[in-house]
Order: structure tokens, then C-alpha cells, then sequence
């Protein structure tokens, strides 16, 4: 890798990596599997190319003399340039711990929300660019200059170096210190990536309103005809974290209102359907209401029950409730 006609070669290696492991998360890859895929593209790559593009140039070290009429400075000075390879790495680590919470927040005002699709795309998309920018900006050092990896890199936490009256102090103790940091680092990323923090899971039931004309009083078709069927359009979402199995009961109920407190004075089951919806997943359903009586205050009450409900479903034992008052003709 010294060559330095391979100069871009860790650059193409960031670019080829990273859509490799947004392939392989993305295809659905569980378990250790997918901490193992994250853990790079998480903690290392998104800042090992903008490092790259900050920081195009080879770490050097230069003697420098000053005039010591006009200075005070008789001898020499080390004068250094570039970054050395631990510092490379640190910094990737560093700057990307920094990138992802920006990018994830970047996510949350696009229409998908902070779920695995956008974010993974919006860090994979930035890690690219800015690894393509960084080979630009390594193509505009002169050849002298220019970063290229080369194989003693691998390992520079433990280098040695002979002594100079003008060198650097053993760093050998803070290269020690910073690995330990690095590793812990990437440990704890590892744990936050196999146990992600989940709030508590929930249903969400809706009625359908995409039929709903201006000249309405309700979000929703209120007027039905006795003996006649009529659609009644529900979604179901998932966001229980696992697959569920939920049954749908729609009652048809006459009531009587005192204040804020209704009266079930009558109920009949009208329809009732199952359906299973896989995490984050939504169904929508269409029941077929045929109302059975006419006259008074009456109302739907459509119940959700995961799994299969009691013998006698009511609004007081349902999972979900949506009360929805309606006119018989």
C-alpha cells in the first residue's frame, strides 16, 4: 500500500464498505450478524472520510530556523504537519460519534421519521460524499505531500522512535490510554446497537376519511340506510415491536346521553373481522355495516382485541375503542 499510485485505495475501501454493510443491514440481517455490520458504519467510516477530506495531507515533522536578532530564537523548532495514524483513527471515531446524532436528527423531519430506512440512507449517503470529497482534495496535494496509507500504519499506537534533541515525548502511555477509550467506545456502541432503547409498544386504529366531501358535519360517512350495507374503511398500525393478531367488532348501539355520560341502552354485533400485522406494519380493512335498527341517538362502536375477544365484547374490555354516532334513514 505504499505505492503511491494506490493513494485513494483506503478511500475506495470506506466507499465499497459502506454500501456493502447498508446492503447487508438492510436485507435484514439479525443478531450479532447485524451488530457486527453496524459497529463500522456507526463508529468509524462516517468520520474516517470527512477526517480524510479535512485532513488530505501526510504527517510530517520540520525544523524550522528563526532570525535571532529579530526572535530570541537561536535553535531550530519541530514544526509538524498532517495527522500521525493514531490520530486518524481517534479522530474517526470521534467525528463520527458526532455525524450520526446529526444525521439522525437530519432524518426526523423527512417523511419516514427516525426508523432504520432513512437514517442507514443518510449515513451512508454522507459517508460517500465525503469520501469522494476527500479524494479530491488528496488529488490536489502535490504527490510530496499527499496522505497514502502505507502497511507501518496499521499499527501506530506502539511505534518507537529514536531520540532527538527536538523529538516528541514518548506518547507510548497516551496511545495506551486511547486505545482502552476507543475500545470501550466501541463497546458500549455494540450494546446500544443490540439493545436499543424501545418505548412501550401501542396499537394505532383509525377510520379512513379519504371519501369525505365538504359538505359533511363528520370526519366520517355518519349516514347510513336500515337493511343497506355499507363500507367502513379502519386502519390498523402495528407498533407493538413483534407481529400481532388483532380482531376488529363493531357493535351497533342505541344510547341515551346525559351530560358527558352515554347510556347503552341496546347493542347488536354487526360484523367483525381478524387480521395480523407484522411489526411497524399497517392493515386496512374495509367492514360491511348493515344497520339493523332506525330512530334515536345510535352509534358505532367499533372494538380491537388482540388475538380473539371475550364472549361478550364491550367497550370497557377492548384494546381500542372508536365511538362514531351515526343517522339511520
Amino acid at each position: 500500500m505504499s505505492d503511491t499510485d494506490w493513494w485513494f485505495l483506503d478511500l475506495a475501501i470506506v466507499i465499497a464498505a459502506t454500501g456493502t454493510l447498508t446492503f447487508g443491514i438492510l436485507s435484514g440481517a439479525t443478531g450479532v450478524g447485524r451488530i457486527a455490520l453496524a459497529l463500522p458504519l456507526i463508529l468509524f467510516l462516517p468520520g474516517y472520510a470527512l477526517v480524510s477530506a479535512l485532513f488530505p495531507d501526510e504527517p510530517n515533522d520540520d525544523y524550522r530556523s528563526f532570525d535571532e536578532e529579530k526572535t530570541g530564537l537561536g535553535n531550530p523548532l519541530l514544526v509538524s504537519g498532517g495527522l500521525k495514524a493514531i490520530e486518524r483513527t481517534i479522530l474517526s471515531v470521534v467525528f463520527s460519534v458526532a455525524l450520526v446524532p446529526a444525521i439522525t436528527l437530519f432524518a426526523s423531519a423527512t417523511p419516514g421519521g427516525v426508523t432504520l430506512e432513512p437514517v442507514l440512507s443518510g449515513l451512508s449517503v454522507a459517508t460517500i460524499l465525503l469520501a469522494l470529497v476527500a479524494t479530491g482534495a488528496r488529488y490536489r496535494c502535490s504527490p510530496d505531500r499527499r496522505f497514502v496509507p502505507t502497511l507501518s500504519s496499521v499499527s501506530p499506537f506502539f511505534a518507537q522512535r529514536g531520540p532527538s534533541p527536538y523529538g516528541r515525548p514518548n506518547a507510548r502511555p497516551y496511545n495506551v490510554a486511547i486505545t482502552v477509550g476507543v475500545v470501550l467506545l466501541l463497546a458500549s456502541g455494540g450494546f446500544a446497537i443490540a439493545n436499543p432503547p424501545q418505548n412501550d409498544g401501542f396499537t394505532e386504529l383509525s377510520v379512513d376519511t379519504q371519501n369525505i366531501s365538504g359538505g359533511m358535519e363528520t370526519m366520517y360517512d355518519a349516514n347510513y340506510t336500515a337493511g343497506e350495507s355499507q363500507q367502513l374503511p379502519l386502519t390498523i398500525t402495528n407498533r407493538e415491536h413483534g407481529e400481532r393478531t388483532y380482531t376488529t367488532v363493531v357493535l351497533l348501539q342505541r344510547v341515551n346521553y346525559d351530560g358527558n355520560t352515554a347510556t347503552v341502552n341496546e347493542s347488536v354485533e354487526l360484523t367483525r373481522q381478524t387480521a395480523t400485522v407484522a411489526a411497524g406494519g399497517s392493515h386496512r380493512q374495509s367492514l360491511n355495516i348493515t344497520p339493523t335498527m332506525r330512530r334515536g341517538s345510535l352509534r358505532l362502536a367499533v372494538l380491537l382485541y388482540e388475538d380473539e375477544p371475550p364472549s361478550e365484547p364491550t367497550v370497557d374490555n377492548a384494546y381500542r375503542v372508536i365511538r362514531l354516532p351515526i343517522e339511520v334513514s
